[in-house]
This record gives structure tokens, C-alpha cells and sequence, in this order.
């Protein structure tokens, strides 16, 4: 891969053409992602290359994985069959322009900017660009990760089997036809945990108040959070069941509920995956 521009791999220069994946930024989520790959087996370090402008990223990437880094994305795309476009999307465009020249129908390009529509992207890189996009969230820097695959105009099936096969490696994976729901996944999924971290907050803020140190306060919410989430994935029962087979009548669980619905819980929660669904349509209008 070296060969083009002399200054692609920052480590070994002499590297065969042909990398499996390229990442464009080295963020916590392509972090994630290439542990994810290299864990499960699914690329060797030296069959994976990610770009970043921060060096100290990349330098941090070749220490921990031991994968080829670079600083020419136009190189990556050039030698990396499967591209992941892992930035923000406010200066996805930018980057966007600057692979278009690059860009070949070989490519397969993974975008995870929330709100960015694979139309916007085939735009800027060509009608034969084959674009996937995934909705992933933050769990999958633990390998617990939710993601949510939808393919573009031109991706082929194979492209939307290769991502789920990528998202897999840190976590569950599923596709959908209708682009228009990623925004819904978005507000739900990829905003979703830090509405449960903002529950616990609420959940230890309640504790200390009714007289709990701080400490007794989060462990006793941290661990009642990771039982409740445990008895929803693996009893079989649905959250309805679960929650009325601990609220006796007349009891204390049945007294907290029923402050909850006073309270409008139910109605704020919805409002807010619907505020953030609002967002990433918003976001994906540029």
C-alpha cells in the first residue's frame, strides 16, 4: 500500500497492496470496531489500516492492535476494499470530497454518521458507489453493542451481509429495507444508553436521598440496573410480565410506579427518542 505516495503506512512502508478494511477516524466506535475484528477473528492486524488527523490516535491504534495506520485517506481507499467512514457527520462531507477521486465500484464504503442518508453520500461519491450505512451505539466498546444495517441504492446483498458480519464482532446486528427508520434506530437504540446512564443518575440521586450514602446509593443501582437487564434478555418474559410480577398490590414497588406515571416517566422517555429522532433527520438535511 506504501507505494502510491510514500508516505501512507506509518509503519511498515513495505506492506503488500490489498488491505481487507480501512478505517477513516480513529474514534472510540472504530476503536471498538477493530478490537471487535481482530477478536473474533474475523481480519488479522495487518489486513486492517485506519486514518486519523490526530497521530497521537493512530500511534495509540498501532501500540494496542498492531495494525497499519495511515494519513492519506485517498491511499486507504485505494488499498482497502471495505471502507468504514467513522467520523462525525459534520465533516463527513468534507472528507467525502476528498475520497471521491479514489472511489471505485470495488469499494464498499460502511458509513456510521448518525443522520447521514446513503443517498447524501452516493452523491458526493459517485452513482456506483457502494454505500451501507449502520446505526451502531456506544456498548460496543464492551462488545454489547446494537447495530442496525440498511444498504444503499447500489450495495449489493453481500455488501449488507459483510456489515452485519462486522457489527456482529461487538455485538447484535440486524438489517432493515426502510432507510427511514435508521432515524427511529438512532433516537431509540443509538441514543438509548445514555437515557438508561441518565436513569441511573436519577436512580442514585433517590437513593442518596432517602438516606443511602453515595456509594451504597450506585452500588445498589448499578447492580439492580444489570439484574433488571439480565431477567429482560434471558427469562423470556416481557417487560410488562416482569414488572407486574413485582408490583403487589398495595406494595412499595406498586407506590414508586404509580409516582413514575404520575410524574409522566412513560410520556418523557418517548418524548425523548422522539426528540432525538427529530435530530438525526435534522442532521441528515446537512
Amino acid at each position: 500500500m506504501g507505494s502510491r505516495s510514500g508516505k501512507v503506512i506509518e509503519r511498515r512502508g513495505a506492506a503488500a497492496r490489498g488491505y481487507g478494511v480501512g478505517f477513516v477516524g480513529g474514534g472510540n466506535m472504530a476503536t471498538a470496531l477493530i478490537r471487535g475484528l481482530i477478536e473474533a477473528r474475523l481480519y488479522k492486524p495487518r489486513e486492517i489500516v485506519a486514518s486519523d488527523v490526530d497521530k497521537r490516535k493512530l500511534a495509540t491504534m498501532r501500540r494496542h492492535f498492531g495494525v497499519e495506520t495511515t494519513s492519506d485517506n485517498s491511499a486507504l481507499v485505494r488499498d482497502a476494499s471495505v471502507v468504514v467512514l467513522a467520523v462525525k457527520p459534520q465533516i463527513l462531507d468534507g472528507v467525502l470530497r476528498d475520497l471521491r477521486d479514489a472511489a471505485t465500484s470495488k469499494n464498499v464504503f460502511i458509513s456510521i454518521a448518525a443522520g447521514v442518508s446513503t443517498a447524501r453520500i452516493e452523491a458526493v461519491l459517485g452513482k456506483s458507489a457502494r454505500v451501507v450505512r449502520v446505526m451502531p451505539n456506544t456498548p460496543a466498546l464492551l462488545g454489547k453493542a446494537m447495530s442496525v444495517v440498511v444498504r444503499g441504492s447500489v450495495a449489493k446483498p453481500a455488501d449488507e451481509k459483510l456489515a452485519l458480519r462486522l457489527f456482529a464482532a461487538v455485538g447484535k446486528a440486524r438489517a432493515v429495507r426502510d432507510e427511514k427508520l435508521i432515524d427511529a434506530v438512532t433516537g431509540l437504540s443509538g441514543s438509548g444508553p445514555a437515557y438508561v446512564y441518565r436513569f441511573a443518575e436519577a436512580l442514585i440521586a433517590g437513593g442518596i436521598d432517602a438516606g443511602l450514602s453515595p456509594e451504597m446509593a450506585q452500588e445498589l443501582s448499578l447492580q439492580t440496573i444489570a439484574g433488571a437487564a439480565a431477567m429482560l434478555q434471558e427469562s423470556g418474559d416481557s417487560p410488562a410480565q416482569l414488572r407486574e410480577a413485582v408490583s403487589s398490590p398495595g406494595g412499595t414497588t406498586l407506590a414508586g410506579l404509580d409516582e413514575m406515571a404520575r410524574q409522566g416517566f412513560a410520556a418523557v422517555v418517548g418524548s425523548a427518542v422522539k426528540r432525538a429522532t427529530e435530530r438525526s433527520r435534522e442532521l441528515g438535511k446537512g
